[in-house]
């Protein structure tokens, strides 16, 4: 497969369908040039993995994004959605209500709502990261027509009580982003696959996304196979399965589960 193609899903447990009926597979190449993002000066660079058009579940967005050295992706608050950030290469700061934070390859970081947050490109070498953006229960309520306590207003005061976390991900193999983010996101990890070893998600009661961070494999459906290198992305929407398998060189996965909601209660893993 290439780029922005799909692969036909297996039958699910579930029965349901997704909105697409397919593996969503994106990789990096390609990305749109965006300049002033968020407002600062100089030239960025993105890409959309997957958007919430094709999932069933409350994603706003998964996307790729880069700046060059000196670079900057402007300062700004998110409202109405909860985000995360995972950086894949080059050396940065990233400023949580005006507070720098040095971030290099394995940084997570964690932004729930009324936090400001803007990143800078402090290396010799182009900044990547993931960003995975996430409705928050208020603001889906409100889109779907239910009934709702809108969320705080108070802005926090120190940084002590800053709504926001800096992990290292690669130290701690996984976290549990419901001790901050109060949205659908349910696990945040990364998987190390030895050759010949292999992984198998499905997505009935949660949606999942992974990034390929190095090594190479595939991808299998009940009746298609993708090549899987650094730079993929492989998304699956609600009712759709898949197999990810590596090989000699072995895989280094990003993985991110978000559980779904039903009637106003959200489903288990």
């Amino acid at each position: 497969m290439t780029e922005a193609a799909t692969a036909e899903p297996p039958a699910t447990a579930s029965g349901a369908a997704s909105p697409t009926g397919t593996v969503l597979l994106a990789d990096v190449t390609t990305p749109a040039d965006v300049h002033g993002v968020h407002g600062a000066k100089g030239l960025s660079h993105w890409k959309c993995l997957a958007g919430r058009h094709d999932l069933a579940g409350e994603w706003e967005a998964v996307e790729w994004a880069s700046i060059p050295p000196g670079g900057v992706s402007g300062e700004h608050r998110h409202t109405r959605t909860e985000e995360l950030y995972f950086i894949l290469s080059g050396e940065g700061e990233m400023y949580l209500d005006g507070v720098p934070h040095a971030v290099a390859p394995g940084s997570l970081i964690l932004t729930g709502l009324g936090t400001v947050h803007g990143l800078r490109n402090t290396g010799g070498v182009r900044l990547d990261w993931l960003v995975t953006e996430v409705r928050s229960p208020h603001t889906s309520d409100a889109l779907r027509g239910r009934a709702t306590k809108p969320p705080g207003t108070a802005r926090r005061k120190t940084e002590d009580d800053m709504n926001a976390q800096v992990h290292h991900l690669l130290d701690q193999q996984h976290i549990d982003p419901t001790e901050l983010l109060t949205g659908p996101l349910r696990l945040i990890e990364t998987v190390s696959l030895a050759p010949g070893e292999h992984l198998d998600l499905s997505s009935t009661g949660s949606e999942h996304t992974v990034f390929v961070l190095s090594g190479s494999g595939s991808a299998a459906t009940a009746d298609s196979e993708a090549a899987l290198h650094g730079g993929v992305s492989v998304t699956l929407p609600k009712g759709t399965s898949v197999r990810l398998t590596a090989d000699q060189d072995g895989l280094r996965l990003f993985h991110a589960e978000l559980a779904l909601v039903t009637s106003g209660v959200r489903e288990g893993r």
